[in-house]
């Protein structure tokens, strides 16, 4: 009786071998998003701020304070930015000055007017002199007022391009900021969709930097369709507050298509 040889071969042990690594490698990976099933369709969606904003300067001064970094938040109403505004405050009182001698010369010549000491045209040169240093005064204490940056809204900073200390023209860019408190969903759908997709409708988004699910409503959509691609933008609201999103986080808004 011959006994069969069942020693394995070198092409089958690799062949083995690598069936063994697919299969681990396939067991330490991390599951997949859930694919879009029949009767649904996915769109790219991206997160936006609903409020965002670039402060500038708006006197020629140098910053004297800046009083928060790069990431941090902020309250509405809370001082971001102070100017030295030395100058601006020298000229107000200088302005000041002015008015209050202008003021005592009109006075003056209105009572030599009436001994027809002075005549009525310094009188109106005089009191043309107080228009001129109230007109001053006012324009300083409007360059003052523009001194300190207060935050429009609450929220987030995403930048500091200005430094303390650093001599900023009027225009120049000291911060970017963003309000994060609710984040909108923008999105670009088929123009056809009009004929079903309301505000109001939910649909789920997919992010793909938290790995996570998020129930999401329309709220809004857009004004016009583009001729071309024939779509139009939609903007949508997460449902309940979910702090860890941020702004331009991006992934896919799963629709659920009518039957």
């Amino acid at each position: 009786m011959h006994k069969h040889d069942r020693r394995i071969g070198p092409a089958a042990l690799l062949a083995v071998a690598g069936l063994s690594a697919i299969a681990a490698s396939a067991a330490d990976a991390p599951p997949p998003a859930p694919a879009a099933s029949a009767g649904q369709t996915e769109i790219r969606a991206q997160l936006s701020p609903r409020d965002e904003t670039t402060l500038s300067a708006e006197v020629p001064a140098e910053v004297a304070k800046l009083t928060v970094r790069k990431g941090e938040r902020f309250k509405k109403g809370q001082l971001l930015v102070a100017f030295d505004c030395a100058a601006q405050q020298a000229q107000l009182h200088k302005a000041q000055a002015v008015l209050q001698g202008a003021h005592k010369t009109y006075e003056v010549n209105q009572r030599l007017a009436k001994l027809q000491s002075a005549s009525a045209l310094e009188v109106e040169l005089a009191q043309a002199k107080m228009a001129e240093a109230q007109a001053d005064i006012a324009l300083y204490r409007s360059s003052l007022d523009k001194c300190q940056i207060m935050a429009p809204f609450d929220g987030r900073v995403v930048d500091v391009p200005a430094h303390a200390h650093q001599y900023l023209q009027v225009g120049n860019p000291i911060m970017e900021i963003l309000d994060d408190s609710q984040l909108d969903v923008e999105a670009l759908v088929p123009s056809q969709w009009l004929r079903w997709l309301k505000p109001g409708a939910r649909f789920t988004l997919q992010v793909e930097e938290t790995g996570r699910e998020y129930q999401t409503e329309v709220v809004t959509l857009g004004a016009r369709i583009d001729p071309v691609s024939q779509s139009i933008a939609v903007v949508g609201r997460i449902v309940g507050p979910h702090d860890e999103l941020l702004a331009g986080m991006s992934g896919k808004a799963v629709f659920n298509l009518p039957r």
